[in-house]
């Protein structure tokens, strides 16, 4: 055979095999049980109770056992039961009991009663009932006992289901068949109790044989008194009736007049409507002839008033605007001006070795020629009406007429001298100041009269 087919049919048993193995592991709860697992549960724990549901069972560590919760009965023939008044009674009952489901009273059960039968659980259970019986017999009277079943069951409830539940037991039912003693009081409280009901019986037929009697007469003068009350309110009806039959006549007579009151008041008041209607059309016609059109003039009046104002406005922002733009390009050109003068005079220092002396005196030296020009300009237009020279006639310094002109001529100022009004000394590259010499002139003699010369070009 193929290993491959092999293989997977032990796979498949093993996997089979281990399915059945957690199946058989699982133990499933019914309702009427309790599943008890012990062995080892858990820390602090003997015993797991499960009511309902299931839970896995571990091979070899844990066990389990199921409880039965079917209800059980129980006859406690008590007999001779001492009482409160010492007086002994017999009191035949039933009890049904069975495990409880609570947490705490299944633990109990499953610690007390997990390995006992149902026979053993009944005969423990009835010793518990029989002790908690008699101590509640001796504490309560015969009356309490035979006429207030309530409260004696209420007692015997308190006192024997707490013993129960110790051992995971709870009480389903009491029941009471007969209660009877020894001594006849029990009997003797029934006959006192029906010699009462007999004597309270005749009296009760006594007192309704009397009643009857009252009633019977009572319920004839009622009828009397009704027939006549009857009577009366039939007349007083009658009455009403007419009184009430006036009352309406009336009324509806001031309704007609009310409604005719209203009718002629409508027809004023509809009158008066139509008169304001009227008033109110004639007063919205002539304000549309007349108030409509004056409004619409002055409202025209305002929007143009409005309108050259605007214009006005916007005139004067746009001048303003005019002006400041024409402000700022100037002041951007002469910033533009100053910026460029201050970087040619910057070059012109740097060319001059960083010397701002030799950079000034270089700047008035470009100005010299408009600074003579000036000068010349000055004397130009000097108007000499005569000028007189006379002349010493010393042939060896020339004539003096040809002097004064040398020295006229002489005393516009020089380069040099112009440059040293200014406060600047020229640089040495242009020229120096030859010195003068001084020429002796002869004295005249005294007897040589000088002769006036009239310079004919004065003229």
């Amino acid at each position: 055979m193929n290993p491959l087919v092999i293989g997977i049919a032990v796979f498949a048993i093993f996997v089979v095999s281990m399915f059945l193995f957690f199946a058989s592991c699982y133990k499933r709860c019914p309702s009427n049980a309790i599943l008890a697992i012990y062995g080892k549960v858990g820390e602090g724990q003997s015993v797991k109770c499960y009511h309902g549901g299931g839970a896995f069972v571990i091979p070899l560590i844990q066990d389990s056992k199921f409880l039965d919760l079917t209800p059980m009965t129980i006859n406690i023939p008590l007999s001779k039961a001492l009482s409160f008044q010492n007086i002994r009674i017999n009191v035949p009952s039933t009890f049904t009991i069975a495990i409880d489901t609570s947490k705490e009273a299944m633990n109990n059960a499953a610690v007390r009663l997990l390995e006992l039968t149902s026979k053993e659980i009944e005969k423990m259970a009835t010793e518990i009932i029989f002790g908690q019986l008699r101590l509640t017999v001796a504490s309560l009277r015969i009356e309490e006992i035979n006429q207030d079943r309530e409260r004696f069951l209420m007692a015997i409830r308190n006192n024997i289901e707490p013993e129960l539940r110790k051992i995971g037991l709870t009480l389903i039912n009491v029941n009471i068949t007969d209660i009877t003693d020894e001594s006849g009081y029990i009997e003797s409280i029934g006959k006192k109790a029906a010699a009462t009901a007999i004597n309270q019986a005749k009296i009760d037929v006594a007192e309704q044989d009397k009643k009857g009697d009252v009633g019977a007469a009572a319920a004839e003068q009622e009828r009397r008194i009704q027939v006549a009350k009857y009577n009366a309110q039939a007349v007083e009806g009658e009455n009403v009736a007419k009184a009430n039959i006036a009352d309406y006549d009336a009324t509806l007579k001031e309704k007609e007049a009310v409604a005719d009151q209203r009718g002629q008041v409508a027809e004023q008041n509809a009158e008066a409507e139509i008169q304001k209607a009227k008033a109110a059309a004639e007063t919205r016609r002539l304000e549309a002839e007349q108030v409509v059109p004056v409004e619409i003039d002055k409202r025209k009046v305002e929007i143009d008033a409005e309108a050259r104002a605007e214009r006005k406005r916007r005139e004067a922002k746009g001048e303003a605007d005019a002006i400041v733009a024409v402000k700022t390009a100037e002041a951007t050109g002469i910033q533009k001006v100053l910026d460029a003068k201050a970087e040619g005079y910057n070059r012109l220092v740097d060319s001059c070795g960083d010397n701002a002396r030799d950079a000034a005196t270089m700047l008035i030296v470009e100005k010299l020629e408009e600074i003579v020009k000036l000068q010349t300009e000055a004397i130009r237009n000097i108007k000499i009406d005569k000028v007189t020279v006379w002349d010493s006639g010393n042939s060896e310094k020339g004539s003096s007429t040809a002097n004064f002109m040398s020295n006229m001529v002489k005393s516009l100022p020089a380069l040099h001298d112009v440059a040293g009004m200014a406060g600047v000394d020229l640089p040495e590259y242009l020229g120096e100041v030859a010195e003068k010499k001084v020429v002796k002139q002869a004295k005249p003699s005294k007897s040589a009269s000088p002769k006036p010369k009239v310079d004919p070009s004065a003229e």
